[in-house]
């Protein structure tokens, strides 16, 4: 199975289409909007059911405030699953997907490190095969900002394929203990002189047997 992974679009995912020409399953990390909007949330959700994969799965992220305060429906468009702390089974593989982060000014999905966070982190179910988070586990495609309590409940999973966002600058591939880290931010980090992010990342393709 192909798997394409993409994170943090922020309201420009129109930018990324060209690059997402198909394939067996399409993941958004989080942060489909920019300001938490019923309308940007609406946009990016019809730009996605139009995208040519056979599975498209996406969590929300810190800014997704649309999502913390009403709950998606099931069904939103051929082949697309919303994932919020739980998980879903596609072609054989379990995925589970969260939206929280640790709390940064009281944003969308947070939750204060240490007990708060990890009882989030407990709900993922040991037989996790495919992971989808809106941070990062600690000291892994993070520039040391990520979750220590996830990095700690990851060591007890035996995890295909692990994808998240949330830390723009850190964007990448790694390989660690049979496992594939994806940091799949697609845009970069605002400047004090920024108006607006900007798309300087590609889709990331990873392949499971």
């Amino acid at each position: 199975m192909n798997i394409t992974c993409i994170s943090d679009t922020h309201g420009h995912h129109l930018k990324l289409t060209k690059f997402l020409t198909g394939g067996d399953l399409l993941i958004h990390s989080g942060d489909v909007t920019e300001f938490g909007t019923k309308s940007e949330l609406e946009d990016f959700i019809y730009w996605f059911s139009k995208l040519n994969y056979a599975h498209k799965v996406f969590i929300g992220g810190n800014h997704d405030l649309v999502l913390e305060s009403s709950r998606l429906q099931k069904k939103l468009g051929e082949g697309i699953v919303y994932l919020q702390n739980e998980s879903a089974l596609i072609n054989g593989y379990k995925v589970w997907g969260s939206p929280v982060s640790p709390y940064f000014l009281g944003m969308a999905f947070n939750e204060k490190r240490g007990e708060p966070i990890n009882k989030v982190w407990k709900q993922i179910p040991l037989n996790t095969d495919i992971l989808i988070t809106h941070t990062p586990p600690f000291s892994i495609l993070d520039n040391n900002l990520g979750c220590s309590g996830l990095g700690n409940k990851i060591q007890d999973l035996k995890l295909r394929l692990h994808t998240f966002g949330h830390i723009h600058e850190a964007y990448g591939v790694i390989e660690k203990n049979s496992t594939t880290f994806i940091n799949a931010s697609m845009v970069n980090t605002k400047g004090l002189m920024d108006l607006e992010h900007k798309v300087i990342n590609t889709p990331i393709t990873v392949y499971l047997e």
